[in-house]
């Protein structure tokens, strides 16, 4: 529909109900010549009548109160969704959807989106676990997490942990027939438990950096995972030897359960971000979870 048929529209409508063209003038701000120009347009347009109007009043026609029952609760339900649409910006409410490594799900989305959700009831949060590079426009996520080198340029980037330390660990029980590797050309006489990503045909190559030196060793071994708390389990049974978040084993390195070998090649990586379009025209609700994630030096 034209827009000027749209606001014949709403003239004709405020004419009807207020039943008088000086309150209908009123009401929509105008004056009244303007409003009967308007109502004279559209009922040319239709080629009928749709009010009678005499110098005492003002009352629609057969046409026109069919007019008026069958269009005016449809404007009504188009100004209430365009107000719920408003809210929706103004207020802490909406679905998110995130796509996500584990290991940050595990060490940052989780701790602080627990909490977050507890003070903002309207806001809904759908976390897809996912190591590839996820287009997150064409599968229609809100927002992605993952390191800070693999974020796409065109992307707006909010860092929310702090720079990451990749270490090498084995449990006690493996070294107890396995030697420790003193080099990285060592790691090929071990069992490495290996990672594959969704996105790569090949096995995820151990990236070990030493004085600005850097060397990617192919991990083999008995067993292959697509996740980093499997390789953890693997790694704690004695299987072999894990490349894994530094946080994600100290605990079990400091109680002794595994060992961290090759510490001087072990490389550190810019922290996770949160990233989404540039473009987005971002709702109360997904500015407050921004916040809430935004990680502070």
């Amino acid at each position: 529909m034209p827009r000027e048929s749209f606001d014949d529209l709403l003239a004709f409508i405020a004419v009807a109900r207020e039943r008088s063209f000086t309150r209908a003038a009123a009401k929509l701000g105008v004056t009244q010549s303007a409003l009967s120009h308007s109502i004279r347009e559209l009922e040319e347009k239709l080629g009928l009548r749709l009010l009678t109007r005499t110098t005492r009043s003002v009352s629609p026609t057969e046409a026109g109160e069919r007019l008026l029952q069958t269009a005016a609760p449809r404007i009504e339900e188009i100004k209430a969704e365009l107000q719920a649409l408003r809210e929706l910006h103004e207020k802490p409410v909406g679905t998110f959807r995130i796509s996500a490594a584990e290991h940050s799900v595990d060490s940052i989305l989780w701790p602080k989106l627990a909490k977050f959700l507890l003070d903002y009831p309207g806001i809904k949060i759908e976390i897809n676990i996912n190591y590839g590079m996820v287009d997150i426009v064409a599968e229609r996520y809100d927002a992605g997490v993952r390191l800070g080198n693999d974020v796409a340029k065109d992307m707006i980037a909010v860092r929310i942990a702090p720079d990451l330390r990749m270490v090498i660990v084995g449990a006690s029980s493996y070294f107890e027939n396995h030697p420790i590797p003193l080099t990285p050309q060592d790691l090929a006489l071990h069992n490495c438990i290996a990672l594959r990503l969704p996105t790569h045909d090949s096995l995820y190559a151990w990236e070990l950096i030493k004085e600005g030196h850097e060397i990617k060793v192919a991990a083999q071994g008995q067993w292959v995972f697509n996740s980093g708390s499997q390789i953890l389990k693997a790694a704690l049974a004695g299987f072999g030897l894990a490349y894994l978040p530094e946080d994600m084993v100290q605990e079990q390195v400091n109680v002794g359960r595994l060992k961290q070998v090759l510490e001087d090649w072990s490389p550190t990586f810019p922290g996770y971000h949160l990233y989404y379009p540039s473009r987005r025209q971002a709702s109360k609700g997904f500015t407050l979870l921004v916040n809430a994630l935004r990680y502070s030096y």
